[in-house]
């Protein structure tokens, strides 16, 4: 079947049902990273037509890796072109909006543990990841009119682990119409995620590492059918290899600038450039982080902060915005970027408004104190975002988290009083939680309610990889506190059950937390942070 022979029952059939003072700067050429020493990179002047699909529907501004390649592919001299979701009638998923009763009773049902209601519970969320990982009409869609229209040379996909039946029906597609695609994701870079989706008909290759510079050498190989196996981090799906995860990018202040121009810009409720200052996390030692073993979360490297306050200045001139978030795993692993970013921004982008995400920790210079903190807010830091998981120093310590209860209490109320929008993130059913701590995070959340602004309260996952879940594979997936049930590779996670968050005691004292929890996030955001709500 030829490009152009898609009736509309093809469409039908692969979609299926709708389910302070300026200081002038010389602005550095945007960063051009040239053919790289693989060897089997083609001549200059050789351009392949690429189609780069992103599925990463939960956030209304662009995708920042996706930026990146696409300007390491157009610095090679191919053309690209970018198939998102907000252009193609799925709309983002918010954050953390300003809640109401419905809200609370959903949440209230999702981590409901009454022997009773179980069953309910687990309909409820069954529909729920359902519902999510449908694959969205629009996306198909746009893809199908895209390959008979443009007839695409390769297909290259940035996904999620929530995104596998997208992918599925997109490989199976693109192979009627023979067309390639490499697949590249955060968690690729785990042999046993990689393992399980090389399966997937008409798949060529994953990826598992950061390719910034190296994609051009990539879609090169696929499209001339070049050896990709020289290529570290890439796996064919016709190889019998087991995936060898790319080494950790370095230097970072190598890497281009993002191309974000594709994106859709007139569609976003708010202008907000995303950007990252380093990669890794400095702790790098909770044990339940899934963030530190993704492809670019392992092992922290940092930017110099003239790269980073360049490429923001050159950014805010393309994109005419002065909003930024920083998607850092923690924005204060190097003490210097933050306080070089307040120091200099408004010199950079007079009038820039920007949020990030850090780490509580008790190092001597964490870059988080009252007056650092102030400084921040001086400099236009509009809202601050950290892990908090319980107000229980016991529990804080059995995950390593390597903060204390009153640093995170001292935290929050500094933060509060120089003028921050506060968010925090926090979870039940971490491995040996009591009734006790319960009711020490519902005590601590009730104490802080009047300066938290938004509180993300999830559900312990047991996430591939992690030394929480390598701990319990090691004693044969079953503890006093935890027994693993079933472990989907193609979403990197394991089911559990927790015997002893059943107890009248326990459920109690969370019944409290999801008070407090609510209590928070049905009032207005913090006015000076309004442009962020539902971001972080």
């Amino acid at each position: 079947m030829s490009h152009s022979d898609i009736a509309d029952t093809d469409v039908v059939e692969l979609v299926g049902k709708p389910t302070g003072r300026r200081r002038k700067r010389s602005v550095k050429a945007a960063r051009v990273v040239e053919s790289s020493d693989y060897i089997g990179a083609l001549p200059k002047g050789v351009s392949y037509n690429c189609l780069f699909v992103d599925l990463n529907n939960l956030a209304s501004f662009p995708t920042l890796a996706i930026g990146l390649l696409i300007s390491s592919l157009r610095n090679r001299g191919h053309q690209v072109r970018l198939l998102s979701p907000l252009a193609n009638n799925v709309p983002a998923t918010e954050r953390e909006r300003q809640e109401n009763i419905i809200d609370d009773i959903k949440r209230r049902v999702h981590h409901t543990d009454a022997p009773f209601l179980i069953k309910i519970r687990d309909l409820a969320r069954f529909f729920y990841r359902k519902s999510r990982e449908r694959p969205h009409p629009g996306i198909l869609k746009g893809l199908i009119k895209d390959i008979q229209v443009k007839k695409p040379d390769v297909i290259l996909l940035s996904a999620y682990l929530q995104h596998f039946k997208s992918i599925k029906r997109i490989c199976k597609y693109a192979e009627s119409q023979g067309i390639p695609v490499v697949l590249g994701g955060p968690m690729f870079n785990i042999p046993d995620v990689a393992d399980s989706w090389r399966k997937l008909d008409g798949l060529t290759a994953i990826v598992g590492g950061e390719m910034d510079t190296k994609l051009p050498d990539i879609v090169e190989a696929v499209c001339s059918g070049n050896d990709m196996s020289v290529i570290d981090g890439v796996i064919a799906t016709t190889s019998s290899a087991t995936m060898e995860a790319a080494a950790p990018l370095r230097p970072l202040d190598a890497t281009p600038i993002p191309d974000y121009t594709d994106f859709p810009w007139d569609l976003y409720p708010v202008r907000i450039i995303p950007i990252m200052t380093g990669r890794g996390c400095q702790w790098d030692k909770c044990v339940f982080c899934s963030d530190v073993i993704s492809a670019s979360g392992r092992e922290f490297r940092t930017r110099s902060v003239e790269n980073v306050l360049l490429e923001m200045q050159e950014l805010s001139k393309r994109h005419n915005t002065t909003n930024f978030l920083f998607l850092d795993l923690k924005l204060n692993s190097w003490p210097e970027m933050i306080r070089g970013i307040a120091k200099d921004i408004q010199r950079y982008v007079p009038g820039a408004e920007w949020v990030g995400t850090v780490h509580i920790d008790l190092r001597k210079d964490s870059v988080l104190s009252k007056r650092d903190l102030k400084l921040a807010v001086e400099s236009g830091m509009r809202r601050v975002s950290f892990g908090l998981e319980s107000g229980s120093q016991r529990l804080l310590d059995l995950m390593n988290k390597g903060c204390s209860v009153e640093r995170n209490s001292q935290f929050i109320k500094d933060a509060y009083d120089v003028g921050l929008s506060i968010r925090c993130t926090m979870f039940k059913g971490f491995p040996g939680e009591t009734a006790e701590d319960m009711v020490k995070t519902a005590e601590f959340l009730e104490e802080h309610a009047y300066a938290i602004d938004r509180v993300r309260f999830n559900d312990f996952t047991l996430h591939t990889d992690t030394p929480i879940w390598r701990e319990m594979v090691s004693k044969n997936g079953q503890t006093e506190h935890l027994v693993m049930k079933k472990h989907d590779k193609n979403y990197a996670r394991t089911s559990y059950s927790h015997p002893g968050l059943s107890s009248p005691e326990y459920r109690k004292a969370k019944r409290r937390v999801l008070k407090a929890v609510y209590s928070i996030n049905s009032r207005r955001l913090r006015e000076s942070a309004r442009q962020f709500d539902g971001l972080m």
